[in-house]
């Protein structure tokens, strides 16, 4: 960050200044849009110290802000850099979505190519994994060849042959959130909700999308432990989307438990190819087709979110989705004949993706029925394994990553293997192996099939329950 010598941070008229804006901050006074502007741009420009960009945010962390100003935040944020614009043909069919992390959280590479097989245009900017979190690039990076730099014009390019993408966030978008974001973790502000508000949206609304769907989790394995806790963050999203013009709409889903049945990179890329093919597991489906299923009726493919959901079902079941994600790899830089043995070719990916070095799997120590697999245990002896990153910029193994042999619901027998971790060490330690062997939960219920994992809906009109959405 560049240091500036300017005591005051004034603007050329001298009517704003940077301490003057923290002081009213900080004595929980409502920033008004110039005071905002004034001071994003300065961010932009380098021209705030590291220690006012953070009494900043711990003043916002502290104070909160009201509706309007955390609107009037994300708006400056994201006029900050350059803004997408798209063929007026496209009006009203750029979609997207967003999610706030999660284990097993592979929703995006399914979801993507079968919105555009229904009509959609998709230029989804993805970020990495951080923490027990994966991400959508470093998924996408496990197969070989795929490039997830693609500057807008190659956006653009890739979006009328293929209709979706999943790329990085380039230089040009939303430099302000950079600076931002960047700080909010060592200023211990990542909860607050407006910066959570303003930097989710910012970037998304610079891709200038018609419709968006969140999916805001809850749980153990979530950034948000609490369902009361997530509907607020939902709720300020939503609000904040709508407001930008953007049809908002969230999902409020449950992370106690992975999402599927296969946790880490490439072992993630597997799973989408077969929730692709029609197959995989239950949970991943239902939010790939109700977050597809809402995006559809938001931008006017779908008459309502019932309908949305079955043309994202058929493109699953018929192959079209599959065939469109082949397409998307070779767009963004795979070989067509690594894509064509990826998708068409058998079920051994690992004729493509390269496989751990190890397997090792863990018995079950008792008879009884699955009623919990507990996530964070799992992410995080991935973590340590190298399936993630601690740091921004740090290496990972794509390879890294945990089967689940189980699901929840099920009745096991005493030494029924129950989940498999692939891995590139000599083999797990005891103390790994008691760590992981916590995480499974059995108890003497009856078998019963897995609840669904979405808690709630909350569209543009306001709180919905599922089941409002089927009428």
């Amino acid at each position: 960050m560049q240091q500036t010598s300017d005591a005051t941070n004034e603007d050329t008229h001298g009517h704003l200044s940077v301490p003057e804006l923290l002081r009213k901050k900080r004595d929980g006074g409502r920033l008004q849009e110039d005071e905002l502007r004034f001071f994003i741009r300065a961010v932009t420009d380098g021209k705030v110290q590291d220690c006012q960009i953070g009494a900043f945010l711990m003043a916002v962390r502290l104070r909160g802000m009201e509706p309007d100003e955390t609107l009037l935040l994300t708006r400056e944020m994201m006029s900050s850099g350059k803004i997408l614009a798209w063929p007026e043909a496209w009006r009203g069919l750029v979609v997207d979505k967003h999610s706030t992390g999660g284990v097993g959280d592979k929703v995006s590479l399914p979801l993507t190519p079968a919105l555009a097989v229904c009509g959609c245009k998709v230029p989804m900017i993805s970020g990495r994994g951080l923490g027990h979190t994966g991400g959508t690039l470093d998924k996408l990076e496990s197969v070989p060849g795929f490039n997830v730099s693609q500057g807008p014009e190659q956006m653009l390019k890739i979006l009328e042959k293929v209709g979706c993408c999943i790329v990085g966030q380039t230089e040009e978008l939303v430099p302000a959130d950079k600076v931002l974001y960047s700080m909010r973790d060592i200023t211990a502000t990542v909860d607050s909700i407006p910066l959570i508000t303003s930097s989710v949206m910012c970037k998304k609304a610079a891709e200038s999308p018609s419709a968006l769907v969140l999916d805001v989790k809850y749980g153990d394995a979530a950034f948000y432990k609490t369902l009361d806790s997530a509907r607020e963050l939902a709720q300020s999203l939503v609000a904040t989307g709508n407001q930008l013009g953007i049809s908002t709409a969230a999902l409020i889903t449950e992370m106690d438990c992975p999402i599927g049945q296969r946790i880490g990179n490439s072992l993630e890329v597997m799973e989408s190819l077969e929730c692709l093919k029609g197959r995989g597991p239950p949970d991943l489906r239902e939010l790939v087709t109700w977050t597809g299923g809402y995006l559809l009726w938001m931008c006017g493919r779908a008459v309502n979110a019932k309908q949305g959901v079955e043309m994202i079902g058929r493109s699953l079941d018929d192959g079209s989705a599959l065939r469109r994600f082949q397409a998307m790899l070779e767009a963004q830089g795979v070989d067509s004949g690594t894509a064509q043995t990826l998708c068409m070719g058998s079920n051994d990916y690992f004729k493509v993706l390269r496989p751990a070095k190890h397997r090792e799997e863990l018995k079950t120590q008792r008879a009884g029925t699955v009623e919990k697999i507990h996530a964070m245990p799992i992410a995080l002896l991935l973590l340590e394994m190298g399936a993630g990153r601690s740091q921004p910029g740090q290496a990972i193994n794509h390879s890294v990553g945990a089967e689940l042999m189980v699901t929840i619901g099920q009745h096991v027998a005493e030494g029924t293997p129950w989940i498999r971790i692939h891995h590139d060490t000599a083999q797990l330690a005891d103390r790994q192996k008691l760590s992981l062997q916590a995480a499974l939960l059995l108890g003497d219920s009856a078998p019963f099939p897995p609840r669904s994992r979405i808690a709630e809906i909350i569209s543009p009109e306001g709180l919905k329950k599922r089941q409002d959405a089927e009428d």
